[in-house]
């Protein structure tokens, strides 16, 4: 009786595993069979670093069972002879949207003043946190998206939403063409960042470093939610569930890279990162990241460019990225950076393929490739067991190719998900014209093929025909056997070295036969045979990267040296004045001996004779290398500029050969407190950090006027506070008010014992509160955008009520008339020489202010504002000699001294001083003349602009261009496709600028 209950039981264990997956009801009857499969004779890639020739594959319901050599399969398995092809672990892509549309979010006002969010619920103040979306409960199988996918090689694909700065979590699926159960591998896979805020209409945040700002502040929420829960936010609920997942951030790009690896080191976060396929041109800020990319082969066409005027269109920097776009995944592997390969960003799939046989051309190693599309992205989603090899438990995903997938032409036959079989191409059965032996039975013939011909060679003289059918692959085969003329009938298919398989004899049992090449027919040459050959790579060949990449970027970074300038005049900025015929000694990037008769051994000598030497100017309030400019919020203390540094803006080039090796750049003026500044020096070539200068004062950009209540921007402007010039003073007085009830709160809170603190909730922290703070503590300082003299008045009082001062004014045209009031406050004036009448509020506006404020003491700098006017400030502060009778030295004193001293930084620069930062400028004539050039730019003792290397980086670009032309024009000659020649988008920001170059 025992014996037959455990029977028993054993049979009901095997139906459950036969019936595991009803999930559903079916309509017909259901194929209960074992898929169990044997694929021999193939060469096959257990991983990317594992391949075995002449192998066998076992799988079984949808695993692997076996691999390797000497494999014999039992009766269950249905053999499918691979000869002489490849079968690889299929491809997985962790960059797709496959199965998922973007959802409604909300209604969407589309108004750019809507502050408060719009979708539904108990869900975050901004909009564009979507932590709460999980991919899997929206995943829909896809069948004709699928079958795209899996014609590139793609077995598994991770799912995500691209919709918002929090995203909310994706979902792994395989590519089968099931119901969406059987499809999904793993729920919640990973969760998903970006810097782009996606649909959401919520003014904020309108720009890059407003969506940085976003996520630190989210990031504070939700460990500040966690540990107090005061109320319903489910969006920062799932955002604290997210974390024990992988961890994705869309960077977009090259810049986004770095920018995204800081936010993670800031909150402990590793990201794996997706970009665009440009990390060449950065490689070694990348590397230092650590992160593992998810990186693209989205290669750019060739430009037409046969027209002349459209040829001119198309910038350096576009034409070299066509050209070394493909040696971008080359480059990540020789600089041992982890990355995995997508799809994302292809107009069409059937270019991937392509494009990563391309890069493997160029020098990419096969074991590379496999890696980043097979093991790296199961890793990464911690799929590791499941997919990306071929070992023994792992599913049955792979790819049955016709040779190399990486050759060129190579054909990709199947692909099988989970066991399934996906018939992706036919391949093609043809004949190879020689001689063959036939084996039948115990017989043994010669067979001869010529011209899709079969025939059997009996003697010299005498030959029987051989008919033959090639159907999916397969083969038959029938003839009359030589002698007895009894019927020959055979099927089979095809092997590594011609046919095999089964057949009959007159009608009798069963035999085994084989058709095997022998060799090609004697007449036959390599010239005569009509075999399809791939074409030959040409030489990978590239010119080289440029840093920055740009127009005018050179192949290395300027570096440091020791530089001795003799017999100049020199404009000291101290006491002594301007003297003449001196010698600076520059090393280690300060200023190191001023004199005459000065040597130094192994020192470079400049010869300055006639030429003048002056401190680097410096531009107090500046917009140029910078993404964005502008947010959007009333109180934009929490964004940092820093944050948005553009390091390849022209406009930084542009002005070190006007003499300029610092600039404060700002916030732009759309609301009274705007971002925190960043001031940087203009290394050319250098990455964005290393622009900062290092432990300098940190400043804030606030605004008053027109621009900040919006009475400028149009009738669609009439929602967000303030809209009148009352309501910017109250958005001052309630921060400063705010930010001290903020730190009352937190001295409370920290007084409290240990075990008081575990009962009482503490209060949350706050980017904008702290950014407040800082500035009452007066641990930053304010530059304020301002023209109007009673609003200068008004923020001098608010400073005063909360007993800190006003740094700068900028702008500052109605300076002249409250000059004194500005000097018993003890606030600078950073001014413009003679610009006025773009708009009501500068009407009094006079070319005389800068000078009627320097004559009643205040520190007053001209600045530039303005891309443009920045390379020419030498002749900006000449202006103030015209019209205010100051000396040449003090007018100067206005673009180098007086803006370091606003600036915190006079005592590191502004002045040729022993000890100072060598920062200078060589000028071919007097700095204040319209005729000087600067002939050289000095920042740190490095040489950034040298007016004799710029006319050598002109001749090079023209070299450069024109070789890249011919090699575009020689690209569309072979027949590859190309496009339209299109301008690149460049940004010259202002202060009302709202648009994003991002």
């Amino acid at each position: 009786m025992k014996k037959i209950l455990l029977l028993a039981a054993l049979l009901l264990t095997g139906m459950d595993a036969a019936f595991a997956q009803d999930n559903f009801p079916y309509n017909g009857v259901r194929d209960y069979r074992s898929k169990s499969y044997a694929l021999i004779n193939a060469k096959i890639f257990v991983d990317y670093q594992t391949s075995i020739d002449s192998a066998t594959l076992l799988i079984k319901e949808g695993k692997v069972v076996n691999v390797g050599k000497s494999i014999n399969p039992t009766k269950e398995y249905v053999v499918i002879d691979c000869g002489g092809k490849y079968i690889y672990p299929s491809f997985v892509d962790l960059n797709t949207n496959y199965g998922f549309s973007r959802l409604k979010m909300g209604k969407g006002s589309g108004n750019p003043s809507q502050v408060k969010p719009e979708i539904p619920g108990a869900y975050n103040a901004n909009d564009a946190i979507k932590s709460y979306i999980n991919v899997s409960e929206h995943f829909k199988t896809d069948k004709k998206q699928a079958s795209v996918y899996r014609k590139s090689g793609f077995g598994t694909v991770l799912s995500l939403n691209n919709d918002g700065i929090a995203r909310g979590t994706s979902t792994l699926v395989l590519l089968l063409d099931e119901n969406e159960n059987e499809s999904i591998l793993i729920e919640k896979t990973a969760a998903h960042y970006s810097f782009n805020k996606g649909t959401s209409t919520q003014a904020y945040p309108s720009s890059l470093m407003g969506s940085v700002a976003l996520l630190r502040q989210t990031y504070l929420d939700a460990k500040w939610y966690a540990e107090t829960k005061p109320y319903t936010d489910l969006s920062l609920q799932a955002w604290i569930e997210n974390q024990n997942v992988p961890q994705f951030f869309d960077g977009g790009n090259k810049h986004g890279i770095l920018r995204a690896d800081k936010i993670g080191d800031e909150f402990g976060v590793q990201y794996v990162i997706n970009s665009n396929g440009t990390e060449y041109q950065n490689i070694k800020e990348i590397k230092s990241t650590n992160a593992t990319l998810i990186t693209q082969v989205n290669f750019p066409k060739a430009y037409n460019l046969d027209d002349p005027y459209e040829a001119k269109a198309v910038s350096l920097k576009q034409m070299k990225h066509w050209e070394l776009a493909p040696f971008n995944l080359k480059m990540l592997a020789e600089n041992n950076i982890d990355f995995a390969v997508s799809s994302s960003g292809l107009k069409s799939k059937d270019d991937f393929l392509k494009n990563l046989r391309e890069a493997v051309a160029v020098g990419l190693s096969k074991e590379d490739a496999l890696k980043s599309l097979t093991y790296t992205p199961a890793k990464l989603v911690k799929a590791v067991q499941k997919i990306g090899s071929l070992k023994k438990g792992y599913l049955a995903n792979f790819i049955i190719t016709d040779k190399d997938i990486f050759e060129d032409k190579a054909i990709i036959l199947e692909n099988w998900v989970k066991g399934n079989k996906y018939e992706i191409k036919k391949e093609k059965s043809e004949v190879k014209e020689g001689t063959y032996e036939l084996k039948v039975d115990t017989s043994t013939y010669q067979v001869e093929a010529k011209k899709s011909k079969f025939q059997i060679i009996i003697n010299d003289s005498t030959k029987t025909s051989l008919s033959h059918k090639f159907d999916n692959n397969l083969i038959t085969l029938n003839f009359d056997q030589p002698g007895t003329k009894a019927k020959v009938m055979l099927s089979g298919w095809k092997t590594e070295k011609g046919w095999q398989g089964n057949g009959q004899i007159a009608y009798k049992g069963w035999i085994n036969w084989q058709l095997t090449f022998m060799n090609m027919p004697e007449e036959a040459t390599p010239d005569t045979l009509k075999t399809e050959k791939d074409e030959p790579v040409e030489t990978a060949d590239s010119g080289d990267i440029l840093y920055p990449f740009s127009a005018y970027g050179q192949k290395t970074v300027p570096t440091q040296q020791t530089l001795l300038i003799k017999n100049i005049t020199v404009w000291t900025n101290e006491s002594q004045g301007v003297v003449e015929n001196f010698d600076v000694l520059v090393q280690d990037g300060k200023i190191k001996k001023i004199g005459k008769g000065i040597s130094f051994k192994g020192a470079i000598e400049i010869d300055g004779s006639g030429k003048h030497l002056t401190p680097g100017i410096i531009d107090e309030h500046s917009h140029i290398a910078l993404f964005s400019v502008n947010d959007v919020a009333t109180n934009s203390g929490m964004v940092r500029m820093k944050d948005v540094v553009n390091p390849e803006d022209i406009n930084i080039y542009r002005q070190l050969s006007g003499g300029v090796t610092a600039s404060q750049l700002l916030h732009g003026s759309a609301n009274p407190i705007g971002g925190q500044s960043a001031i940087i020096k203009l290394k050319w070539g250098e990455s964005a950090d290393k622009m900062l200068i290092k432990n300098a004062d940190p400043f804030i950009k606030f605004a008053l006027g027109e621009n900040v209540k919006q009475s400028n921007w149009g009738s669609r402007h009439t929602t967000r506070y303030p809209q009148t010039r009352m309501g910017v003073e109250q958005v001052y007085l309630n921060a400063f008010s705010n930010a001290l009830e903020y730190e009352k709160e937190w001295n409370d809170y920290n007084q409290l014992s240990s075990k008081e603190k575990a009962k009482t909730q503490a209060p949350r922290k706050d980017l904008v509160h702290e950014t407040m703070l800082e500035i009452i503590r007066r641990k930053r300082f304010i530059t304020c955008h301002s023209y109007v003299q009673s609003e200068i008045n008004m923020l001098m009082k608010v400073a005063e009520k909360y007993d800190f001062n006003i740094n700068t004014f900028t702008h500052i045209l109605e300076g002249y008339k409250v000059a004194d009031k500005m000097k018993a406050h003890g606030v600078g004036a950073s001014t413009f020489s003679d610009w006025w009448a773009y708009k009501w509020e500068v009407r009094y506006a006079i070319p005389y202010n800068a000078a009627l404020m320097h004559n009643e003491g205040l520190t007053v700098a001209i600045n530039s504002d303005d891309a443009e006017m920045g390379r020419r400030l030498n002749q900006e502060a000449a202006k103030s000699v015209k019209y205010g009778d100051l000396t040449e030295e003090e007018a100067l004193k206005m673009v180098t001294l007086n803006p370091a001293k606003l600036l915190h930084l006079d005592d590191r620069m502004g002045s040729i001083k022993e000890g100072k930062d060598a920062d200078l400028v060589i000028w071919s004539d007097n700095p204040l003349s319209v005729y000087a050039k600067a002939e050289k730019t000095i920042i740190e003792g490095t040489v950034y602009y040298d007016i004799s290397k710029d006319a050598q980086l002109r001749e090079s670009i023209k070299t450069e261009r024109a070789r890249l032309i011919k090699k575009m024009k020689d690209s569309k000659s072979k027949g590859n496709a190309t496009q339209d020649a299109k301008t690149e988008k460049s940004y010259n920001f202002h202060c009302d600028d709202l648009e994003s170059g991002y």
